[in-house]
């Protein structure tokens, strides 16, 4: 589990105090169960949790073991409680019988069972607990609310990874009610946010649930001075062709190989040096976030400028290293000695690194990465958009990764703004024949979603010229427009935000109209108090040209190099904001095409 938390802090916005607010309501919920306590762990909630309250900490709570859930019998355990902490799945309800079923014919120690629910309780969950006789066995059932788990100083995620099929597949608009909840978590903790802009259906249902809570508070508002100027909310159906194009910053590249998973990936332990003790000997667990400064230097840059920066960084660290050598006094050795943890500690950061760049290199500069890249390139310029692509034929007839054809049709679609009838049929035909026809249900997936769809009315073209989404010369070592992180396309999700920086939507009210969903706008009202203080620390703001701070907020999922496009910006002299990002959770286009695609369920033939 994660430790150290100071990179949190370093921000306009300090999202220690939230990851503080979450520790604290967690460790009141477990210290209601008195004694020795054996935690049973959700797999999909280590990870969270892992941000917000280590292991260690635990342990001070009387915490003495952990187990992950698994179908049949818990691991041996001589503690008094015995804590399950799930989402509420039906899937997992099964493995919880089994759990307490096996415990119960062990007789011998009498432990007492908690059930906690994360982030609330489901009535079809305790349906199915009592059906399976299980539910009388517990002392109590909680829940608890973790919404936004800081990731990084300017990143928040709710790690619901199936929330674009729930919201935009199944119609099931639950997450959006807990974002509508962690939003007010935040304005709790950080003050009323003055100023909503928003683009989707989801957007709109989000702010309709928080203006319904709002009123359920009775007028008890938080007396805190505002620390977040705007949010603006979008749905991610409001730009699905961003998430399709492959990542081409070096953490989005990481995200696209490796998956990115609660700010940590593993790799082959060979590939990175010696491996620590926990992680078996065969993977090695490497932490990605701006605690490591190499790293935060790194993440944001187009994959082609990582190379000549971790060359100067290995340079400058062998210049520091040799000055050992030239230190004559005892001052100079001092001074070198004190030196010397930080040098380390970047010396193998550079080293870990250097061997991550050269992994995603390998990929980078295979046939297969570049011919896929070269046909994404062509169909967002509006090249080759009308007719069957021979490569995406080519990629069917080797019967290819399926989700990165699904990508590559829609990208197409998108583009060409739907496919011409021949040519849908054609794609539609290959891939059932290819990959099998349980992918009719995949492919009705795709048009539900409106990324796969028959030729209609010229919106992309419109799109992309009006909000200069292509940009021809792109400079990728030092860049002057977002569009580096795709090598000359700008994500239309981090433009909108750009332009309602400055000059204000209503400057794009014609294309906004073009994208799906409605535009919602709410000015909500900070108490009086605060206004007066407020407006002059507005003033003073303004006169010494501090940012003012936007909490963008993505509903279905966020990719990297859309984060890195916002931090760009929040760079930029003539930006004048800062930029916070919110997440359902983050996405890949890989992530996408899954979450779309139709599984073989294993079907028993056993009737008995």
């Amino acid at each position: 589990m994660a430790s150290g938390a100071a990179h949190l802090s370093s921000s306009k916005l300090n999202l220690g105090l939230l990851r503080d607010f979450y520790r604290r309501e967690f460790l009141a919920c477990i210290d209601k169960c008195l004694g020795t306590k054996a935690l049973v762990w959700d797999d999909g909630l280590t990870g969270p949790f892992g941000l917000i309250a280590e292991y260690s900490l635990l342990k001070e709570h009387e915490v003495e073991k952990m187990f992950p859930l698994r179908a049949g019998s818990l691991p041996p355990s001589n503690v008094q409680n015995i804590v399950f902490l799930t989402r509420p799945r039906l899937e997992l309800m099964e493995k919880i019988a089994q759990n307490l079923h096996n415990e119960e014919t062990k007789g011998g120690y009498k432990k007492e069972f908690h059930l906690i629910f994360v982030p609330r309780k489901s009535l079809l969950c305790e349906k199915k607990l009592k059906e399976k006789g299980v539910y009388g066995s517990f002392t109590a059932v909680e829940e608890f609310n973790m919404g936004l788990i800081p990731f990084d100083s300017d990143l928040l995620s709710m790690e619901m990874n199936e929330s674009f099929r729930e919201c935009f597949l199944e119609n099931d608009f639950t997450t959006m009610f807990y974002a509508a909840q962690s939003l007010m978590t935040l304005q709790a903790l950080y003050g009323t946010i003055q100023y909503i802009h928003g683009k989707g259906d989801c957007a709109k249902n989000v702010v309709d649930m928080m203006r319904r809570m709002k009123v359920e508070m009775g007028g008890k508002e938080p007396q805190i001075m505002p620390q977040i100027d705007t949010l603006l909310i979008l749905d991610r159906t409001v730009d699905l062709l961003t998430p399709l194009l492959s990542q081409l910053t070096y953490e989005g590249l990481i995200d696209e190989i490796f998956g990115i998973n609660n700010t940590s990936i593993k790799l082959p332990a060979d590939k990175l040096g010696p491996t620590s003790s926990q992680d078996g000997g065969e993977t090695k667990k490497v932490i990605l976030n701006s605690l490591d400064a190499l790293f935060a230097e790194l993440r944001d840059k187009n994959f082609n400028a990582v190379g000549s920066i971790v060359s100067k960084k290995a340079k400058h660290i062998t210049a520091e290293f040799d000055e050992r050598h030239t230190a004559k006094t005892i001052g100079e050795m001092k001074q070198f000695v004190s030196k010397l943890p930080h040098l380390q500690a970047t010396r193998q950061s550079l080293a870990t690194h250097t061997s991550i760049a050269e992994l995603v290199k390998e990929v980078t500069d295979s046939d297969e990465f570049i011919d896929a890249l070269r046909c994404q390139q062509e169909f967002i310029n509006g090249l080759e958009t009308d007719k069957v692509h021979p490569y995406v034929e080519e990629c069917i007839a080797k019967q290819d990764k399926l989700t990165k054809v699904l990508r590559l049709i829609c990208i197409q679609s998108i583009c060409n703004d739907g496919l011409k009838p021949k040519v849908l049929d054609f794609y539609k035909r290959e891939i059932l024949q290819s990959y099998g026809f349980e992918h009719l249900i995949t492919l009705a997936n795709l048009e539900k979603t409106g990324v796969l769809r028959p030729h209609g009315a010229r919106t992309y073209h419109v799109i992309r010229k009006s909000l200069k989404l292509i940009v021809e010369e792109v400079n990728e070592q030092n860049p002057t427009d977002i569009a580096y992180v795709y090598s000359g396309y700008a994500p239309l999700s981090a433009r909108l935000a750009q332009y309602l920086a400055r000059p204000g939507w209503r400057s794009i009210t014609e294309v906004l109209n073009l994208l799906p969903g409605p535009r919602v706008e709410e000015v909500q009202q900070i108490p009086s108090a605060l206004r007066k203080r407020r407006s002059s620390i507005s003033s003073s703001q303004s006169s010494t040209g501090e940012q003012r701070l936007t909490l963008v907020f993505f509903l279905g999922g966020v990719t990297y190099a859309e984060i890195a496009a916002l931090r760009f910006l929040a760079q930029q002299d003539d930006g004048g904001t800062d930029y916070v990002v919110a997440t359902t959770s983050m996405l890949s286009g890989e992530r996408l095409a899954d979450m779309v695609t139709q599984k073989i369920e294993a079907v028993s033939l056993n009737p008995f």
